[in-house]
């Protein structure tokens, strides 16, 4: 057993949001167990993670052994198992680090106390879960939640009652991006099915902006410190042959970073009255710059320690619903860069199909076009048609399978959302009796709740071609 105190300072959190605790771990250990104690606070918190010899500085592609940031104050490694959000495997001799993550640090610094154990008993040497490729044969329309976590991060909730949940929601894909960690891929590789297909994800999760990553097996580093380390970042996730999203840019936790390439953005987080139409915002300003930025959504659901009834915040609350030619990963992925498909308040939301010029959303097409909007279960709300400039026109759904179309020149692309007019009224009292009597959450107001129209679904544009002078 080794016994270490640290001090750490705010000066400690200006030079680096990491401080790192060596550790020299002897030959033939099969085990470490890691105990943090240090005066927690409002004003203090410290996360808590691990390195092994083979980790290098930023950005590492090797080394990577956990971290719980502050959901944990304890954890272990072994050859044959680990603590949820922490890598069992080698346990190779030479120096250790745990990683503390300087989140927030009061004046006069804090004492960080580590008690590390290790021992050398006997234990199986198990190697980590492989991928598995199901597939469900069929074109059609899918719904998938692309953001949600288990308690290999943060949540309450085991990957079995987040499996038993998508279940009960009806969803065909889920994406568990657990902060920071890939560690819940040990339950999620095994059982994805055609009955559910389970997308790789992982949260990057820093002080000043949350990105998921999709696609990619390998642990990502997430150790970013400055704002162009955002460019670092895209790079690493492309060169794994990944996708990269921003997260829920919006309060309270916005992009602060640079803006680096990105194939999505999480245009909707949670109930849409979580601030959901200032991500849309920068959404619609990042279109009329001139980049191609599929949009996606997602709950963000922290699964409980129970399953919980459906409801407007639980699980797929939003829905990504996207046009498949099968029921895959791969195909799953290729979809969510291409913005084949739209965003919807649920899995029985309104459905919201644009094709533009015969073209489906994600595409590009001529300046003069012919579009319309299959809606389904949206009677009496308005279909709002959108480009560069803002709103072009605006229709009233007029049944619960109607089509709306639009004729024109619109500049850059063309983008379609349905909004809450009939249906508001009974949104928002369903909204406030999920509450059960809690005051708003986010910060929200009662203004904002009586003012902000409310987006009941989203689609992806169709990319318009400049007119030739």
């Amino acid at each position: 057993m080794v016994e270490i105190t640290v001090h750490v300072t705010p000066a400690d959190q200006a030079a680096d949001p990491y401080f790192y605790v060596p550790v020299d771990i002897p030959a033939d250990t099969t085990r470490i167990d890691v105990t943090m104690t240090y005066p927690k606070a409002d004003n203090c918190i410290i996360d808590l993670g691990m390195l092994d010899p083979h980790a290098g500085d930023y950005p590492t592609t090797a080394g990577f052994r956990g971290w719980s940031g502050g959901a944990r104050d304890r954890f272990f490694v072994a050859t044959d198992d680990a603590t949820p959000g922490y890598i069992h495997g080698e346990i190779p001799a030479g120096v250790w680090k745990v990683m503390l993550g300087l989140y927030k640090v009061p004046p006069d610094g804090a004492d960080v106390r580590l008690t590390v154990v290790f021992d050398s008993a006997s234990r199986e040497l198990l190697p980590p879960p492989a991928r598995t490729f199901p597939v469900r044969q069929g074109a059609g329309w899918y719904r998938g939640d692309l953001h949600c976590h288990t308690f290999h991060s943060d949540a309450a909730g085991s990957p079995e009652l987040l499996h038993a949940a998508a279940k009960q929601a009806g969803l065909d894909f889920l994406a568990i991006a657990d902060h920071n960690t890939i560690t819940q891929r040990r339950y999620f590789h095994p059982h994805s099915s055609a009955e559910l297909i389970f997308v790789r994800a992982m949260e990057i999760t820093t002080a000043v902006g949350h990105a998921n990553v999709y696609g990619v097996d390998e642990w990502i580093d997430f150790r970013m410190t400055k704002p162009e380390h955002a460019h670092t970042l895209s790079r690493l996730v492309h060169d794994h042959g990944g996708l990269l999203s921003i997260n829920h840019d919006k309060p309270t936790i916005q992009w602060d970073y640079d803006l680096p390439r990105i194939d999505c953005m999480e245009v909707w987080q949670s109930h849409w009255m979580a601030w959901n139409w200032v991500s849309l915002a920068r959404y619609q300003d990042r279109l009329a710059s001139g980049l191609k930025i599929s949009a996606i959504g997602g709950s963000d659901f922290h699964q409980p320690a129970r399953l919980m009834p459906e409801g407007p915040l639980a699980l797929a609350r939003p829905t990504t619903v996207l046009w498949l030619d099968e029921l895959s990963e791969d195909a799953i992925l290729a979809a969510m860069k291409a913005g084949r498909g739209y965003v919807t308040e649920s899995p029985t939301g309104p459905h919201l199909a644009l094709t533009v010029n015969g073209q489906p959303m994600g595409s590009t097409t001529q300046a003069e076009v012919t579009a319309t909007a299959e809606t389904k279960r949206a009677k009496g709300d308005t279909l709002v048609w959108i480009d560069a400039t803002g709103i072009l026109s605006t229709e009233t759904i007029g049944s619960d399978d109607w089509t709306g179309g639009f004729t024109g020149r619109p500049k850059a692309f063309l983008r379609t959302e349905i909004i809450a007019a009939a249906s508001r009224e009974g949104l928002i009292s369903e909204f406030s009796a999920a509450l059960e009597g809690r005051s708003l959450p986010w910060q929200l107001r009662s203004v904002e709740m009586a003012s902000q129209p409310i987006r009941r679904a989203i689609s992806n544009p169709v990319y318009v071609k400049a007119l030739l002078c």
